[in-house]
């Protein structure tokens, strides 16, 4: 058995609970579920079953997005069906103790090319000292970080002083609908870890994310006779470059030293480009999409209105923009910025459990990517850090991997933030 210094009897009891075996197992059955485009509820169906073999109290509960949607902080891109939303449970809700909440999501990006993958993307395939598959990392095998940590603390006999929650939400990828459904279930605490990865850094801070479309009109010709209209993609080309020059602006001289590691802390991507219907014909049409980053400490609507802007000087630099502006849409998911004092006890709890299982301070750095964080803490009043197994790099491509050493390092370090966080019994 490992064993690691400063660490109480009881501490070191919940540690050497902890089944790595299990864990990489439910982690394999976990991503062998299909959980891309919005095909969540029979993940989330299992996940309450594991929780309630784990000794766990399991709230199921189906969501209503009708009643959702009405919220202002409500974003979503993949029309569902009946969706479940799951939280588990241990500890004592009246007891003395904090409460903590570790949340992880079960939907996932799609496979895409599925030739691009040497192993199947729809099972957990160990390689290297790493799990592969969709989801191993973003964020199916952190979630179970979460679970074998409470199991832990259950086999253990160990009872929790405050209420340790485990959230298991759909819809994260496309807007957080989920944690949102969580906390208007009533689903907030005294701290939060959301377990997205992080290379084991502490992150109590995330960039914000808001997806944007925009439509640019121009008129139909024979391609015989191309002179005769006007393409809409000419018209997009200084709309692209006014972008791009925007993102440059805004990434000049960032100050924040939690995102000043980073070449472009905010970026503003364009992910789709659509136009024409026609090989031979002028596009009269263009669409395109994508991310637009923003700051932590910015007003999403002062960043929408600068992007608007920039938008709206382009067309008026082309005559046939000017006369037909482009349209500017915001849809989908709409993550904004968040932050937690690092002084926060969270955030201590959470660095001095790492420092103890790893004998090292972890790394503290912002985000750059929109996570559920933003509305633990923006919605639900919840302070939160993001903490997890993995480099955010290998996600959302083919070979999708996290290495196992560190999901063994996340599922300790929350096993024992839980217990100083929330306090516990003998």
């Amino acid at each position: 058995m490992e064993t690691y210094p400063d660490l109480t009897p009881t501490e070191a009891r919940v540690l050497a609970a902890i089944d790595m075996d299990g864990l990489l197992g439910t982690i394999s059955r976990l991503v062998a579920i299909r959980t891309d485009q919005g095909r969540e509820t029979p993940a989330q169906e299992q996940m309450a079953e594991w929780m309630a073999r784990a000794g766990m109290n399991v709230d199921v509960w189906e969501i209503d997005f009708d009643e959702l949607a009405a919220h202002p902080r409500f974003s979503i891109e993949i029309e569902r069906g009946r969706s479940l939303g799951v939280v588990g449970s241990l500890g004592r809700a009246d007891g003395p103790g904090r409460s903590l909440i570790l949340n992880g999501h079960v939907d996932v990006v799609p496979a895409g090319d599925e030739s691009r993958w040497t192993v199947p993307p729809w099972q957990g395939t160990i390689r290297d000292g790493n799990l592969l598959g969709r989801g191993a990392l973003d964020m199916k095998g952190a979630l179970c970080c979460g679970l074998y940590a409470a199991r832990a603390i259950a086999d253990a006999g160990v009872e929790l002083n405050g209420k340790l929650l485990l959230q298991s939400v759909i819809a994260e990828e496309d807007g957080g609908a989920g944690t949102l459904a969580a906390i208007q279930r009533g689903y907030t605490a005294d701290g939060a870890v959301v377990i997205e990865p992080t290379c084991l850094s502490l992150a109590p801070a995330q960039g914000g994310a808001l997806n944007f479309r925009i439509h640019v009109r121009g008129r139909s010709a024979h391609g015989a006779l191309r002179t005769e209209g006007v393409s809409a993609i000419d018209g997009f080309i200084p709309i692209y470059r006014a972008l791009q020059a925007l993102e440059t602006r805004r990434n000049s001289g960032v100050a924040d030293p939690l995102f000043a590691h980073y070449e472009v802390p905010f970026p503003l991507c364009v992910g789709t480009v659509r136009a024409g219907e026609w090989a031979s014909n002028v596009p009269e049409s263009l669409c395109f999409e994508g991310r637009y980053g923003v700051a932590v400490g910015e007003e999403p609507a002062e960043a929408q209105a600068m992007f608007e802007k920039a938008v709206a000087d382009a067309a008026r630099s082309d005559p046939w923009l000017e006369r037909h502006p482009p349209e500017v849409e915001w849809w989908g998911g709409q993550f904004h910025p968040a932050a937690t004092d690092p002084s926060d006890p969270i955030v201590r709890t959470v660095a001095d459990a790492f420092r103890a299982i790893e004998g090292r301070k972890p790394r503290i750095e912002g985000m750059p990517y929109g996570a559920d964080m933003q509305l633990l803490v923006n919605v639900g009043n919840t302070p939160t850090v993001m903490f997890g197994p993995g480099d955010v790099r290998n996600a959302h491509r083919p070979d999708e991997w996290v290495p196992i050493a560190e999901l063994e390092t996340v599922t300790r370090t929350l096993a024992l933030t839980a217990l100083r966080f929330c306090g516990h019994g003998g």
